[in-house]
């Protein structure tokens, strides 16, 4: 959950000692060339260790850029988070493998958009992933960016939670993400399985697809625990190869479009639960790559910059897919379901179409899971650095990955991956909808408690603007939760509730000594740093 990820060793202490007074010094000089000191700076002051150890304590300040832009303006650099020896061991992501991987944590392609049409038909499905992104994806991407370039750690969310609301709620926005996460990577062996099934009967059911499912959950899980930097790449191969069979059918299709496929709605007949389950799943998971925060080549300007282009690769990935399928083949709503896409590429391109689609979802549907396991690993590792979890879920392997959190992601896999495709996507939505009031509240706690503190990327509004922000997503929140079954919800409540009791129990467990808990040293301290960024401003 740190900047850079916690292993114990660290360099010698004079070394560290002097390159931190070195970079202070040189940071001190760099303030006063940029911008003339403060009236109340430029009086005369005596106390000068009182005011070099409150300058070696302020975090970075330096002017807020757009998002997805760089204005060449370097950063002023007080005291930056320390990064974990070991973790520098270990190549850094940079923007391109970066994008992908926000690709794969939110999207993955079009595949699992088809229940849309099913449910409310082509006009609906085409308008919702249009106008959703703008009430739910963008205000997400937004408060992602600015709070995880202002705790650019492993933790992530948590870090956010705990520093505004506390440790406690901190942890239970850790249990019910990486809860959600898990019922979420679940899904993706039985989607992988479902746009095979058509070419492989076999793995329709029985013990084939079980062990097809086993099998391909330690496949993927291996690919975890070689690296990051490995599944970063990957997943940039990945997603062309999963992109291109639909820019091939979009050529192909167009002689067969008919536009006014496009404006049928039936208003009477809208599934309205399966509907706005469908699209709140594949446009939310923006936060997710802010556990990854501390494996990020200068996380201040790479994170901003990856989700922005994300958010376009994302919004465009399921729009014309959906576009072409909707218009080039008569509709037939029973038949949306997931993987139908593999069926409209046979009858607009023919079988070698059809079997490049195939291949397209098997490799999206590991590069989400993939990708989906290094957030949720690294999320506890995360938390273990912070002394909410033991301290051998912060252990890595030679590689530098989490391996105890990636074991306990892999178990939750299996264990949750009989559930349907409708059931883990209503039960991973309620629960992630906790997690997002969390995340709004403490976006919004912080905004007006530590107005002037550190964020390196700001969205451009104000207090009220901020808040304005917020009240779009959170009806919806209201919405999806409303919508629930009656078996979600009580599934999802108890898991709530085990949060509530694994809380204290852990305390317990610290305070008897039984398991090892401990804060790496690497880590800034929350509530000392951030009051005093907001107190004290270097930089106009």
């Amino acid at each position: 959950m740190e900047a850079d990820a916690g292993g114990s060793g660290s360099g010698p202490r004079e070394a560290a000692d002097s390159r931190q007074s070195t970079d202070t010094a040189t940071a001190t000089v760099a303030v006063v060339r940029r911008s003339p000191p403060h009236p109340a700076e430029a009086a005369p002051n005596n106390n000068t260790d009182q005011d070099i150890e409150k300058l070696r304590n302020s975090a970075d300040r330096q002017d807020s850029v757009p998002m997805g832009e760089l204005n060449g303006a370097a950063y002023v650099t007080i005291h930056e988070v320390p990064s974990s020896p070991r973790a520098d061991n270990f190549g850094k992501v940079s923007v391109l493998p970066l994008v992908f991987l926000i690709f794969y944590e939110v999207s993955g392609g079009p595949f699992g958009v088809e229940d849309s049409v099913g449910a409310a038909g082509p006009l609906l499905a085409l308008l919702g992933f249009l106008v959703f992104p703008f009430i739910w994806s963008v205000p997400e991407a937004l408060i992602t960016a600015e709070m995880g370039t202002m705790f650019p750690e492993n933790g992530g969310y948590v870090v956010w939670v705990s520093s505004a609301l506390g440790p406690f709620w901190g942890f239970q926005q850790g249990w019910m993400k990486w809860l959600s996460g898990v019922i979420d990577n679940a899904l993706y062996p039985v989607l992988f399985l479902d746009y095979l099934k058509s070419g492989i009967p076999a793995l329709d059911g029985g013990w084939p697809r079980v062990v097809a499912v086993l099998a391909l959950t330690l496949l993927l899980t291996y690919i975890n625990y070689r690296g990051l930097t490995i599944v970063g790449w990957a997943a940039v191969a990945l997603g062309v190869f999963s992109i291109l069979p639909f820019v091939v059918m979009g050529f192909v299709s167009i002689p067969k479009l008919e536009p006014s496929r496009w404006l049928v709605v039936n208003l009477h007949n809208v599934d309205w639960n399966l509907y706005l389950n469908t699209l709140f799943w594949n446009l939310n998971y923006w936060d997710s790559i802010s556990t990854l925060a501390g494996e990020v080549n200068n996380p201040k300007k790479t994170l901003p910059r990856a989700l922005f282009y994300a958010l376009i690769l994302v919004v465009l990935g399921y729009f014309f897919p959906l576009l072409i399928g909707t218009g080039a083949v008569p509709l037939d709503r029973e038949l949306w379901t997931d993987g139908y896409f593999s069926d409209i590429a046979k009858i607009i391109g023919g079988v070698w179409l059809r079997w490049w689609v195939q291949a397209a979802a098997a490799m999206s549907n590991m590069g989400m899971f993939v990708a989906e396991m290094s957030s949720d690993s690294f999320q506890l590792l995360g938390m273990a650095e912070r002394g909410m979890l033991p301290d051998f879920f912060a252990k890595r392997s030679k590689y530098g990955t989490p391996l105890t959190g990636i074991l306990f992601s892999a178990s939750g896999v299996i264990l949750l991956s009989w559930l349907s495709f409708q059931e883990i996507i209503a039960a991973e939505n309620f629960l992630y909808c906790f997690g997002m009031i969390l995340e709004f509240l403490a976006f919004v706690k912080l905004r007006i408690k530590h107005p002037n503190a550190s964020r390196p990327y700001k969205i451009p509004v104000g207090t009220i603007g901020a808040i304005a922000m917020c009240i779009p997503p959170t009806i919806l929140i209201g919405v999806v939760l409303a919508l629930s079954t009656l078996k979600v919800a009580i599934v999802s409540l108890v898991a709530v509730v085990i949060g509530f009791i694994m809380q204290p129990g852990l305390k317990y467990v610290k305070r008897k000594r039984w398991l090892k808990f401990s804060v790496s040293s690497n880590l800034r301290d929350l509530d000392d740093d951030i009051s005093q960024e907001s107190n004290v401003s270097l930089v106009d």
